[in-house]
């Protein structure tokens, strides 16, 4: 497979992966609902407004900047991925950008779309392309579902500033989109030298 084929392949899978993911906890689950798969493991649909963890930005005009930003970083991401193509790079350089890419994509479609094809009843499960949408172009809010309260505890006395607090080991709720961003991060720290060679690396 080539490099072209294996970046427009990967993309596609992450992609559907992530939207047939959210098109069906947004269709099957009420907001809010938990399934618990293991203690460290739970489908817990929510839904964010903001950044990555559920981050809040400004309101609707820091929504509408959130996915304007969006749109112009993943121009860029497009364009390190074309020219890391050309180069020849390491196939898991590829998929790393790749998968980044895919990420960002998933998420761009809940902020842009989701709005304007999904409602939202009160203590129901959301209709795909309903009467009644939920809000406009741009404002979708980000599906979230995977759930992992590894460790849940109250910390010991002794650590400052925290010492006694309640806390949950890993409390943030995220998607397939954020899944894939995360694994195409660390692709390029373990495949460092291939995606960010230096100079005397490429004279050899």
């Amino acid at each position: 497979m080539s490099k072209k084929n294996l970046a427009i392949f990967t993309i596609f899978i992450a992609i559907i992966i992530d939207q047939l993911t959210k098109i069906y906890i947004k269709t099957n689950f009420v907001l809010g609902e938990e399934v618990v798969i293991f203690d460290w493991f739970r489908i817990h649909f929510t839904e964010n407004n903001g950044m990555a963890m559920g981050i809040e930005f400004g309101g609707k005009a820091g929504k509408l900047f959130l996915t304007l930003f969006r749109l112009l970083a993943v121009s860029g991401i497009m364009y390190w991925l074309i020219t890391t193509i050309k180069a020849k790079v390491h196939n898991a350089v590829i998929v790393a950008i790749s998968l980044i890419f895919s990420g960002a994509i998933g998420n761009i479609i809940d902020s842009v779309f989701y709005g304007v094809i999904f409602n939202t009843p009160t203590n129901g499960v959301a209709t795909l392309f309903a009467d009644n949408p939920y809000g406009n172009l741009f404002y979708g809010k980000v599906v979230d579902m995977f759930y992992f309260p590894i460790w849940q505890g109250t910390l010991p006395e002794w650590l400052p500033f925290i010492g006694g607090d309640f806390f949950t080991f890993f409390q943030y709720i995220f998607n397939p989109a954020d899944a894939f961003i995360s694994i195409g991060v660390a692709l390029l720290f373990i495949f460092s030298k291939q995606a960010f060679p230096k100079e005397e690396d490429k004279v050899a």
